[in-house]
């Protein structure tokens, strides 16, 4: 049996700060090849700090405690929340030459425009934080080497079809922006995710994501800032970046931790019993500012995900945020439509009511208590939906610019026939 250690400082952007300080040290320890433990501990300095906040008020509470995990790979929820999705990975592997790299090779050669408010080091005092991103007049050139990318992806997943179907799956999303080609933008003192088309889509994606954004929110639901630019003829969806924000000093940092965290859960399918609406209600009542407004929220969030056939609505794609000392769920993201052939019964990545992963109207109705709302309330909120998206999906979706032919394409998503079939 072998042992080996690799540790890295962590860093943090207090509420309403610019700069970062080191809140603590995580270490990750290769006990064997299967067997992986990481530990964090906050400086003594950092606890002693009037300001200081938790990491994560899961798993990292603010104690002097060291905290150990054997799971996922010994990393801590709240520090994988923060490292690269397999977009940033497949970037980083090819600027880096570092054979069999791991979590703390891949938080430390990550740039500094990942989401939340922490960062990683190999000194103890943290670096000035970087005010140079990438410029909206630079889209064209990003989109064309993002593109250089997903086309060696393909033509290496041609020569090897066990390659081609892990990528696949890899493609459900594996975090928060998931695994499609992607860049950070600065325009007009704000940062934007700039999510771009990829030349083996099914349909123009950018526009139909930007479509359900506008479909969610005539729902009433809370959606990131989202708006299309079109560089060298090809439709780019720029995403405001909701954990940022822009002062005379610099940008503001806010905390987030993906749904997965919340859930003490990991990603692969082994763990998809842990992924759960239900269970995330349950935890929201705990760590939300305000739990009956954001329950009512994230009830609203898993209807219109059944609705337009939404299967890729995993914990990581959706999230909380704390701007200050406290948490909210965060913004809508990540919405896009599903066509399936089936049109009897259809799932959601995540378990939704009484009959598991059900995307049907009375399977959502069985939980509604949970989510702080009557049954009368769940229904009105259902009712109301599935009128909004079966009237209103197409004209929203030609009004944000998805062509007739993509149109087609995306109609069996939505308010399928089954949504209304009685278990």
């Amino acid at each position: 049996m072998t042992s080996n250690k690799k540790e890295c400082f962590v860093y943090i952007t207090l509420p309403n700060q610019t700069e970062m300080v080191t809140a603590g040290k995580y270490v990750l320890e290769h006990i064997d090849r299967n067997i992986h433990q990481g530990q964090f501990i906050y400086g003594r300095s950092y606890l002693s700090r009037p300001d200081a906040v938790e990491i994560d008020p899961v798993e990292l509470k603010l104690t002097s405690n060291s905290y150990e995990t054997v799971l996922m790979k010994g990393i801590f929820g709240a520090i994988r929340d923060s490292s690269p999705d397999y977009w940033g990975r497949r970037v980083i592997e090819n600027h880096v030459n570092i054979l069999d790299m791991d979590e703390v090779d891949y938080l430390l050669n990550s740039a500094d425009d990942r989401i939340g408010a922490l960062g990683f080091g190999l000194n103890q005092t943290p670096p000035a934080p970087n005010r140079n991103f990438n410029q909206k007049i630079q889209l064209a050139a990003l989109q064309e080497e993002a593109e250089k990318y997903v086309r060696d992806d393909v033509k290496s997943e041609k020569k090897d079809p066990i390659k081609a179907q892990v990528a696949e799956l890899l493609l459900v999303g594996t975090s928060m922006g998931g695994a499609r080609p992607k860049a950070v933008i600065e325009d007009n003192n704000k940062l934007w995710v700039a999510k771009f088309n990829r030349f083996d889509d099914k349909w123009n994606n950018a526009l139909v994501e930007h479509a359900m954004l506008k479909l969610a929110e005539a729902c009433g639901i809370e959606t990131a800032l989202h708006k299309i630019v079109t560089v060298a003829n090809k439709d780019v969806l720029l995403l405001k970046r909701f954990d940022r924000e822009n002062v005379e000093q610099g940008y503001l940092r806010y905390r987030m931790m993906s749904a997965l965290t919340v859930l003490k859960a990991g990603d692969d399918y082994t763990q998809r019993e842990k992924w759960s609406y239900i269970s995330l209600a349950e935890e929201l009542r705990r760590i939300s500012e305000k739990p009956k407004e954001d329950a009512k929220e994230l009830f609203k969030r898993m209807v219109f995900n059944a609705l337009i056939s939404n299967t890729d609505d995993h914990p990581r794609n959706h999230a909380f945020i704390a701007k200050n000392k406290t948490w909210k769920l965060s913004p809508a993201y990540d919405l896009t439509p599903n066509p399936l052939v089936s049109i009897e019964s259809r799932d959601l990545a995540m378990i939704c009511g009484d009959y598991g992963r059900k995307a049907n109207k009375y399977n959502l109705l069985t939980q509604a208590k949970r989510f702080l709302l009557s049954d009368d309330e769940a229904k009105d909120i259902i009712n109301r939906m599935e009128k909004i998206v079966s009237s209103k999906w197409y004209s929203i979706a030609k009004s944000a610019g998805v062509s007739e032919n993509d149109c087609e394409k995306i109609r069996g998503a939505f308010v399928y026939e089954g949504f209304n079939y009685k278990p």
